[in-house]
């Protein structure tokens, strides 16, 4: 099952590698970069969402069984986080980081594990799960950035932020024509399931060239913490929600997955915008990437036999 898990995810790391290759070979002009990871985050990703829950029978999906979970265990783990924050001994932009590496995640690292495990099912369950984290995320590390972060932040800049993301936008627009029956009319199905496969190569590759290993340098012990919370904690709370709950299948893969993925790259985005401390997040989001590469094969072992 280890092999197996390892060849299903060549492709994955093949493709950060390549982006990681390309970047540091400046194969591709530095600016592209930028460009490319706006195209995905506005436009492909969001397509991939809107046909994932457009075209899929969410009636069928155990989303009241999933939400709890999924919420219940980031808002315990990041309530946590901020009652031992005196204990932690990190100042305030620090403790953003170690925030944002513990609880946030990888989209595109994600979605194309869930297509390996479970197909088109797995996109559905994603794009279901991101609809509840994602802004629940926002919300959560906004509110930190509000009381820890160097910079002040305003409710309607924290509300317009949450209103305004692709994502989330983009799976209630799923969502919405699932629910009213419209679906996706012929030929703009297609334009719209030819965006989003577009979204998870370049994605990936977006993820490879990100990374900044010479910036693994400082605060050895922030990056330590959060990681072990982002690949231990977070996914053992996960594990026994799902077990409490009844939740099993490919659902309770996908629950594990996400909870347990690598902090994402928009992390570092954040992080520079609202006071955060950005270079410990840039070294956590490089190192939490890096050690996903030999971690993830376990998950999936874990995820596989907790779901068969």
């Amino acid at each position: 099952m280890i092999v197996h898990s390892v060849v299903a995810l060549l492709p994955i790391l093949g493709l950060i590698g390549g982006g990681f290759a390309m970047k540091a070979k400046t194969f591709l002009t530095p600016e592209f970069w930028p460009q490319a990871e706006k195209l995905c985050y506005y436009i492909l990703l969001p397509a991939l969402f809107i046909n994932g829950t457009a075209t899929t029978e969410l009636a069928d999906l155990p989303i009241g069984t999933m939400a709890p979970i999924l919420a219940g265990s980031v808002i315990l783990t990041a309530m946590t986080l901020v009652l031992v924050q005196s204990r932690l001994r990190f100042d305030g932009p620090a403790f953003t980081s170690v925030v944002q590496g513990s609880i946030r995640f990888n989209n595109y690292l994600g979605l194309s594990i869930a297509v390996i495990l479970y197909g088109e099912q797995g996109v559905a369950l994603a794009a279901i799960t991101n609809a509840i984290l994602v802004p629940l995320v926002n919300v959560l590390c906004t509110v930190v950035f509000a009381r820890h972060g160097s910079k002040p932040l305003s409710a309607w800049g924290t509300v317009h932020s949450i209103g305004t993301n692709p994502l989330i936008l983009a799976c209630a627009a799923g969502i919405a024509l699932n629910l009213t029956g419209v679906g996706l009319p012929a030929g703009i199905a297609e334009l719209v399931r030819a965006l989003g496969s577009a979204s998870l190569p370049l994605g990936l590759l977006c993820v490879g060239a990100g990374l900044q290993v010479n910036s693994i340098r400082r605060n050895v012990h922030a990056i330590a913490y959060a990681s072990a919370i982002k690949f231990l904690v977070l996914p053992a709370i996960a594990v026994a929600g799902c077990l409490l709950l009844g939740l099993a299948g490919p659902p309770a893969g996908i629950v594990v997955l996400f909870l347990a993925l690598p902090t994402a790259s928009s992390a570092y985005v954040m992080a520079k915008a609202l006071g955060g401390d950005s270079s410990l997040m840039a070294s956590t989001i490089t190192l939490q990437t890096i050690t996903g590469v030999f971690y993830l094969p376990g998950l999936l072992f874990l995820i596989t036999s907790l779901t068969v």
